[in-house]
């Protein structure tokens, strides 16, 4: 999220109908093209390269747009703000799994990713769902190092088998799948009702790679180790990669993967 002031003064319009939005100068019948747009813009620069002029500006728009929380503004006006930093670039940066990202690049030198899609989509959230988030973000190294080593034991010219359909595929078609019963969720719940958490109290720090984690740093490593206990995880086609917690309990069979201790 972004809390400093954009360094424009800009206006934000949006009372199209219902699904149109405008975004400075630029309008979208829905929000899939303005996120198709800002997507191209992303795309088309490598990693560390600075935007262009214009491809500055529309990012600048989109911050502007990100600030004012109300579905339908009647022209308000976003001010200029003397105390605060002001953006000296915008460029694309590499993060986690070697993915693209915007970075803005401040005056007083500090730098912040951002997602155009979170900009753009403004969720909704709540107290469970960012204790879900928190939880996601606590194991994502032991996810990867159980996809790690599944490629490094079966992996032949950089393809494996899914567990589930048996197709040779790539790295980035795959991903870890937790199995029935004891789905991503209901490992969740099950944690929260064991350790009598209310939700409502956890707080919550952002990561240098803007990253949700709780700040309690004994309550991430107690959740990755509850989850190592009763994660039961495969390897799959993302296509394939969808709930199933309705599913009757399910006999641990050798094909199941663990996630493995770091040497």
């Amino acid at each position: 999220m972004i809390y400093r002031n954009c360094g424009a003064t800009c206006w934000v319009t949006n009372k199209f109908m219902r699904n149109s939005i405008k975004i400075g100068e630029l309008e979208f019948k829905y929000k899939k093209d303005a996120l198709e747009y800002y997507k191209k813009i992303l795309n088309s620069y490598g990693f560390g390269d600075s935007l262009n002029d214009n491809d500055y500006n529309d990012l600048i728009d989109l911050l502007c747009f990100e600030e004012n929380d109300e579905e339908y503004i009647e022209e308000e006006k976003v001010t200029d703000d003397e105390s605060s930093p002001d953006i000296t670039d915008i460029r694309v940066a590499k993060v986690q799994y070697g993915a693209k990202c915007f970075e803005i690049v401040w005056s007083d030198q500090e730098t912040e990713y951002i997602s155009y899609r979170l900009l753009i989509t403004k969720p909704k959230h709540n107290p469970a769902s960012y204790f879900n988030i928190a939880c996601r973000n606590a194991i994502q190294e032991d996810l990867r190092l159980t996809k790690q080593q599944y490629f490094d034991l079966h992996s032949e010219k950089g393809f494996v088998k899914c567990q589930e359909t048996s197709k040779l595929s790539k790295w980035e078609n795959l991903v870890i799948d937790h199995r029935q019963p004891n789905t991503f969720s209901v490992i969740v719940d099950r944690f929260i009702e064991l350790n009598d958490i209310d939700i409502n109290k956890v707080d919550y720090v952002t990561s240098s790679g803007n990253l949700l984690l709780f700040k309690d740093e004994h309550l991430i490593e107690k959740f990755k180790n509850y989850h190592k206990k009763k994660a039961t995880l495969r390897i799959v086609r993302k296509e394939c990669n969808s709930g199933r917690a309705y599913q009757a309990r399910i006999a641990p069979q050798k094909k199941d993967l663990n996630i493995p201790n770091k040497s």
